[in-house]
């Protein structure tokens, strides 16, 4: 049976985290990759899983030896880049892309100054390309970043990952070492029996796997002091005085209750990074950013124990972040648990490690493809009809005369009801849809939210109707940036998309292209298909030129024939009062 939904589980942390496993690693990246890393093409794998590597071997050896380049290539070989993706933070408040701006340390070769292999995550908005990019060398502790999304974003800057003693998490030597981590043993998971069934909890000697069942249950009930005490950790409860914040304290009770805390690993995995002498773990001293203002401080004893305690930000800063897969319950047996996906939908790798018994064990495995639409029923003026999408059109059962009475109704300030209400949500992105087909619609942006360029394409050859707008009324013009755009771009031209239309905050496809880390070949081929380049758009509440926006991502240099063009036809556009302010 389903575990019912508990303080920490809220059912829209689980919706966000079934919308996670369900389109941000798509079935055929996995398979893609995993044929590329078994047939020894380690760059093939990271290239299925749109994964830049910033690092060329032969340099490599040059610069390092040739010891540092074998020992290099021989974790690549065993890198599946798939998995990393599937483990990879997600950005909160409801959203299910990667967590912008975060450094993940994979490897260290030597003591500190001697090079890393790292990933960065992508360095743009919640909004922008979901592509990684595999570096070798010295980890920066400071970069620039450039963030149209600053207000929530910059909380996370620069944050540094330790994944150096987590390896199970990308190096497939280690792969199986996922249930042990995530609170069970070599037997089997906290909650399920080695085949995937849950497990009935009941009087049982307290292993590894029963202790964390039973700790986490506590969590769950809200009984945060009791699960900590039962963890053997330390608990402060003193609320938090802030002085800067909107609100006067912090309780450090109702943070943790709602923080998916896997207690039972926090001062194992902590002891790990620090006998690794990673950051400043020597000191045994971790945090976990809250908000900008607080972050939750976790101290090692000497020998044994751990306190936990609130600080403010001055408190933490500096101390090495705790990595949210070192403190955080795996989403995989959140999700089981709740009923929320099964074991044939994980990635083959986490699916073997915690059901080795499962009958699909060794098979291939992943989240489901895309769901086909399928008809919809509309109540329109007293009677049911059928809406759906066919052949690139979102049909309705009307008459051309019917249709063009309608127009004429909605030219004199008449409402749209019915099947016309219904179409006019779909292509405005105003109004609401039948549960149905936002559904359908849903589907549609997520996948193009996650860079899924088969899936979109997989949707629209079923007859998906590509007018649609999202909630924010973008169009599928407005994702491109997001996508592989040589095949979409001219195919969503020719179904008739306005390549100048515009977004709830009035931004083009151009607009969102350049502000969001597009590409310079996807703006060139914008450019070409007549992308107006004088627009006026909003970004913050400021309204913002197109030239403006380049001078603010510093991406002048980098866009320089676009940044020329509008010096060159558009010259008033450098003396529009946003300009003459800053002067």
């Amino acid at each position: 049976m389903p575990t019912p939904v508990s303080k920490s589980r809220p059912p829209d942390e689980m919706s966000r985290l079934r919308r996670i496993r369900r389109y941000a690693v798509p079935r055929w990246m996995i398979e893609q990759a995993t044929e590329r890393r078994l047939a020894g093409d380690w760059q093939g794998a990271c290239a299925a899983a749109r994964v830049n590597v910033n690092f060329d071997l032969a340099d490599v050896a040059a610069q390092h030896g040739q010891d540092v380049a074998a020992e290099l290539e021989d974790d690549l070989r065993h890198l599946a880049p798939d998995l990393l993706r599937w483990h990879l933070p997600r950005v909160e408040r409801g959203r299910t892309t990667i967590t912008p701006t975060q450094t993940i340390v994979l490897r260290k070769p030597g003591e500190n100054g001697l090079p890393q292999l790292y990933l960065r995550t992508p360095p743009w908005s919640v909004h922008g390309p979901q592509r990684l990019t595999l570096h070798f060398g010295t980890v920066p502790r400071h970069y620039v970043w450039l963030e149209t999304d600053w207000r929530y974003c910059a909380f996370w800057r620069g944050i540094v990952q330790d994944w150096t003693t987590s390896r199970y998490l990308w190096d497939v030597r280690h792969a199986s070492e996922l249930s042990e981590r995530s609170g069970g043993d070599h037997k089997r998971a906290p909650f399920f029996n080695p085949d995937g069934t849950p497990r009935n909890l009941g009087d049982q000697p307290l292993t590894a796997p029963e202790r964390t069942e039973r700790i986490t249950e506590l969590h769950e009930r809200g009984e945060v002091e009791a699960a900590f005490a039962a963890a053997g950790i330390e608990l402060d409860t003193t609320p938090l005085k802030l002085k800067w914040a909107r609100v006067d304290e912090l309780d450090p009770l109702e943070i943790l209750v709602r923080m998916p805390l896997a207690l039972t690993r926090l001062e194992p995995e902590m002891r790990r990074l620090a006998e690794a002498g990673a950051g400043t773990a020597s000191h045994g001293r971790f945090r976990i950013p809250h908000t900008q203002h607080s972050a939750i401080l976790l101290e090692l004893g000497e020998s044994a124990g751990l306190r936990v305690r609130l600080v403010d930000d001055g408190t933490g800063y500096g101390i090495m972040v705790l990595p949210e897969a070192c403190w955080r319950r795996l989403p995989d047996l959140d999700l089981m648990r709740g009923g929320d996906t099964s074991a044939e939908h994980l990635h083959p790798l986490v699916r073997d490690a915690l059901f080795p018994d499962h009958p699909s064990a060794g098979g291939p495995g992943g989240p489901p493809g895309p769901a086909l639409p399928s008809p919809v029923r509309v109540r329109c003026h007293g009677e049911w009809h059928e809406v759906a999408s066919r052949d690139g059109i979102l049909e309705i059962p009307h008459s051309q005369d019917e249709k063009q009475r309608e127009q004429a109704l909605r030219a004199f300030g008449g409402d749209h009801a019915g099947c016309f209400a219904v179409l006019e949500a779909w292509t405005s992105g105003k109004g609401r849809l039948p549960r149905a087909l936002n559904d359908q619609r849903r589907e549609l942006f997520t996948r193009a939210l996650h860079g899924d360029t088969p899936g979109v394409l997989q949707l629209l050859d079923a007859g998906v109707d590509p007018h649609a707008r999202n909630g924010r009324q973008r169009t599928l013009l407005h994702m491109l940036h997001l996508l592989d755009h040589e095949e979409l771009l001219p195919r969503l031209l020719a179904a008739g998309l306005d390549i100048n239309a515009r977004d709830e905050e009035q931004r083009t496809p151009l607009f969102v292209a350049v502000g969001d880390g597009g590409s310079a070949t996807l703006i060139r081929d914008l450019l070409t298909a007549g992308a107006r380049i004088d627009v006026l758009c909003e970004i913050h509440d400021e309204e913002l030129s197109l030239l403006r926006l380049l001078e603010l991502l510093r991406r002048e240099d980098e866009l320089e024939f676009l940044h020329n063009r509008i010096l060159t036809e558009h010259p008033e556009l450098t003396e529009h009062p946003e300009l003459a302010e800053e002067e």
